[in-house]
């Protein structure tokens, strides 16, 4: 009863006394208005009488004119002078007093608006002149389900492109910004935000700029009334992107920062569910520099709901971060990942560089690569740890990486000695300048990004000159000194950074581990053994390990990364060990542990901030679910191949842990999730990784739950063309498996399995087709669903075709008597028929010769005319009238099997079984395979 319109019931009556007795609900095609055709009622002609009921008392009679706009303007569109009549009854009504004739006149403009379009060339300006005056007229109208009913309407017709931009500028803009007004009704101003952040997305970028962005700006800081702000912060990506990159980061990044600080908790979850949005539409430096510290205060927000859409976004919004290209792939107009060839990759042997290893011409490639694709920073911007890294050979950030941007001098220390080379002792080589190169290589994107640190290489020259070669008897007077000397330049450091640390999140981190390493050298400075004589050291390492640990210490924190490694090098250089201050062998002394490379790999890079990238990899942590959120993990693992994207395949240690904790979460939707997702990631790390770190966790899915092998089963075919052939082939015998399901019911997994089989057999040779998959098809052909059955006859065809493409005609007739022994001498019907079509589908698809079809295949298709059961021959009537017969090798009068086909055709049109008799003697028409299996879906 809620289908009948109210004044059905009042009018039921009055709809009687004019011959309408069977008019109801149901009766759809039956006009609204049909009263108005009716000869003789009240002698009154059609318009006269549409403009009697249009204002008549009866408030049912205005509602029932309402609703029939359509049809009345499709019946008086004839005439000209009739069709303006009815405009001016339309302008009348649309001013009645009762709300629903109102909102039943706003419902039909849309569909009246599309019928204007079609007819534009007779009435082009009906629907600017007379329609969209109404349209925005009802958006100020005291009714609230009016305005919501015009607000819908407006939305339509701006996505159907039917108001003119003039119209727009002149009269549906002007009335936003009055609702939308400081003075203006909180509920009008409300509903205006909302209409503002609704229809901005589907207007011009310079509409929205020059017109409604100075509106949502200052809604954005309503002080009054929170829904306002609540409106702007759900809408503020589609702003953001209505707008571009460059409005954006000048006038709603700052908005932004006020709403994601605002007091009320749900303005700032708002914030953090369209972070990824806004993030998307900024460039990389405010991203960095900007965004990600303010993400970083959403995830520790005190209220959990907005700690939960910040996690939620957390893994979107590093997306962002991503540049495909940069690990040599590239986005389909589909929106999905493809490699990309070999040579449009500008290096295409960096993808397999380890990370943070490279020699001389590396280090060049490298940095003409920056060069060329980073565009400078304004001077005094502080995001240089934040900057975009478009290189794919750029690694993780090790401990002392940062040294080479600092000055010439400091690059002639090795950036990851081993554990064979003497740290402290390093001199620069007679060609460590030559590695260098041209000055363009030479060239420093770091200076760019920040103001730069004071230039210390005189003073460390100075301070390796002090701790150079001294008296055997003491040195420690010249210790001290040097010591001195060392942590008076570490102060200096930490004086030129205050000034910044409030700014720069970076400069704060720097404070911290230089501050450590003036501690530790002002404690070494005083609890400092006796030196004692050293014989066979190189430089400062056998003379004085104080002076030389002291600049390390210097040295190392001037990486943001290395608060790790200068704790590591302390521990490593500390006096009271065995074998410091020495006579053994620099190798000995000075022997370098190697876990810091290997720590600091697993947890540094350089592409996102490693604060996002730290809570990223925390959130599989099971407490987080306690804490946060149930479904965190979920999360975690739905944006993980964006992450590794973004990352890209060299900094995958960084997110390996995480993507096996999640692989083995006890959720099972968790799983799930990665199964789905797996193949993606393959073809963003390449099979060197995929084989390595991916392998496993699919061979896991494998085994899994029904729930999550369909992950892995519904994208099996663009997994394994990944892999390396041998790979490839172990997975051969597994494939049987997944004919097995936990619930026999679940016949959407075999049907699934069927469609991947088909797009698989490419990928093996007809040898390993035949082997393991035929095998398969069979089984699946005599499934017990009728869906499964049909694909699986698909994949017989294309099995089929796959060997006689490859020539192999004896592997194509040991299949084929399969399928007889099978099918044909089934003992039950559908296997019969299942024959029938698959020797149609044969035919049609041409996959085998023809010759071999009719010496293999069509004895044993004719002999069905003889079967007892009428499907069976319905389905050969079809097959040899309408597929077979239709090919041209049968229509040759001098065919020798024609005559035996025309015969068997004749006696199926004279079966006692009509349908058989009906498709025998149906006249053939061009009819694909699909309708075909509709047709035999139906029997």
């Amino acid at each position: 009863m809620a289908e009948i319109p109210l004044y059905f019931v009042d009018l039921q009556d009055e709809l009687d006394d004019y011959g309408f007795e069977d008019y109801g609900p149901d009766c759809d095609s039956m006009r609204v208005t049909a009263f108005l055709d009716i000869p003789g009622q009240d002698n009154l002609p059609p318009l006269t009488r549409l403009e009697k009921y249009a204002f008549s008392d009866n408030v049912f009679n205005r509602q029932l004119i309402a609703r029939g706009l359509l049809d009345i303007f499709r019946d008086f569109s004839q005439d000209e002078e009739d069709f303006l009549t009815v405009l001016a009854i339309v302008v009348r009504l649309s001013e009645d007093a009762e709300p629903t004739v109102r909102t039943e006149l706003m419902e039909q403009i849309p569909p009246i608006a599309i019928f204007l379009q079609d007819h534009r060339s007779r009435f082009p300006m009906v629907l600017s002149e007379h329609l969209v005056p109404i349209v925005v007229r009802y958006l100020t109208d005291p009714n609230n389900q009016v305005r919501k009913s015009s607000q819908e309407v407006l939305l339509i017709l701006m996505e159907q492109d039917l108001v003119f931009q003039h119209d727009i500028e002149k009269k549906v803009c002007p009335i936003l910004l009055a609702l939308s007004d400081p003075d203006s009704d909180d509920e009008y101003k409300a509903e205006a935000a909302s209409v503002i952040c609704r229809l901005a997305p589907v207007l011009s970028k310079g509409t929205v700029e020059r017109l409604l962005l100075p509106r949502f700006c200052e809604l954005c800081g309503d002080g009054k009334l929170f829904q306002v702000r609540k409106v702007c912060a759900t809408n503020f990506g589609d702003i953001c992107h209505a707008v571009g990159r460059e409005a954006t980061e000048k006038f709603l990044i700052p908005k932004f920062f006020e709403l994601c600080s605002d007091d009320v908790w749900g303005m700032r979850k708002a914030c953090a569910e369209c972070f990824m949005a806004v993030s998307y539409n900024s460039s990389p430096e405010v991203r960095r520099g900007k965004l990600s510290p303010l993400f970083i205060r959403l995830i520790s927000d005190p209220c959990r709901w907005v700690r939960q859409a910040a996690f939620q976004s957390l893994g979107p919004f590093i997306s962002t971060f991503a540049n495909p290209s940069g690990v040599g792939l590239s986005i389909r107009e589909d929106s999905t990942l493809s490699v990309r060839p070999p040579a449009q990759d500008k290096d295409p042997e960096s993808t397999r560089r380890a990370p943070g290893v490279s020699g001389c011409a590396g280090a060049s490639s490298v940095g003409s690569t920056k060069l060329l694709q980073r565009e400078p920073a304004p001077p005094g911007d502080t995001s240089h740890l934040l900057c975009p890294v478009e290189s794919p050979v750029q690694g993780s950030v090790l401990a002392g990486a940062q040294l080479t941007r600092l000055s010439a001098a400091a690059s002639a220390y090795p950036k990851h000695p081993d554990a064979h080379s003497p740290l402290a002792g390093s001199h620069p080589g007679p060609d460590a300048r030559a590695c260098l190169g041209s000055p363009e290589d030479a060239f420093s994107g770091f200076l760019y990004w920040r103001t730069p640190l004071p230039d210390i290489s005189k003073d460390l020259e100075q301070l390796l000159g002090d701790a150079g070669p001294q008296d055997e008897g003491g040195g420690r007077p010249e210790t001290e000194r040097g010591s001195r000397v060392a942590r008076s330049k570490i102060q200096e450091v930490l004086d030129s950074l205050q000034e910044r640390m409030m700014s720069d999140p970076d400069a704060q981190a720097q404070v911290q581990v230089l501050s450590a390493a003036l501690r530790a050298a002002q404690l070494d400075s005083v609890n400092e053994p006796e030196p004692r004589p050293t014989e066979g050291l190189d430089g400062v390492a056998g003379s004085d390990p104080g002076p030389a640990r002291d600049s390390q210490l210097a040295l190392l924190a001037m990486s943001p990364h290395s608060e790790l490694s200068a704790a590591r090098t302390l521990q490593s250089t500390d006096p009271g060990e065995p074998g410091s201050g020495t006579g053994d062998p620099p190798e000995t002394q000075w022997r370098w542990d190697p876990m810091p490379l290997e720590e600091n790999k697993s947890k540094f890079q350089d592409i996102i901030p490693q604060p996002l990238l730290d809570e990223y990899v925390a959130m599989a942590d099971p407490a987080r679910a306690q804490t946060v959120d149930t479904d965190i993990a979920k999360h975690c693992a739905y944006s993980l191949p964006g992450v590794a994207l973004a990352l890209g395949r060299q900094n995958w240690h960084c997110l390996k842990d995480t993507y096996e904790t999640l692989a083995s979460d006890v959720q099972w939707k968790v799983r799930r999730t990665l199964a789905f997702s797996i193949h993606e990631l393959a073809v963003i790390l390449g099979d060197q990784l995929t084989t390595a770190d991916l392998v496993p966790v699919f061979n896991g899915f494998l085994k899994d739950l029904d729930e999550v092998r369909i992950g892995v089963l519904k994208h099996l075919y663009d997994f394994l063309k990944l892999l390396h052939e041998d790979k490839r082939r172990e997975y051969l015998y597994q494939l049987q498996e997944f004919v097995v399901t936990s619930n026999g019911r679940n016949w959407r997994f075999r049907y699934e399995l069927a469609e991947q089989l088909i797009l698989i057999l490419e990928l093996y040779s007809p040898s390993d087709v035949y082997d393991y998959l035929t095998h398969i098809a069979l089984k699946l052909c005599a499934d017990r669903v009728s869906e499964v059955r049909w694909v699986s006859f698909k994949l017989v065809v294309a099995i089929l075709q796959k060997f006689y493409s490859s020539s192999e005609s004896a592997l194509g007739l040991h299949f084929i008597n399969e399928l007889v022994v099978r099918f044909r001498h089934c003992a039950k019907w559908v296997g019969r028929q299942a024959f029938a079509f698959i020797c149609q589908a044969v035919v049609n698809e041409e996959c085998m010769p023809v010759d071999q079809f009719v010496e293999h295949l069509l004895p044993s298709l004719l002999s069905l005319s003889s079967d007892p059961v009428p499907n069976v021959r319905v389905l050969l009537a079809k097959a040899l009238r309408q597929t077979l017969l239709e090919k041209a090798y049968f229509r040759n009068a001098g065919h020798p099997h024609l005559e035996v086909v025309k015969e068997t055709v004749l006696a199926l049109q004279s079966d006692q079984d009509q349908d058989v008799s009906f498709f025998a003697t149906l006249e053939p028409k061009q009819q694909n395979l699909t309708d075909t299996t509709e047709l035999e879906k139906q029997n």
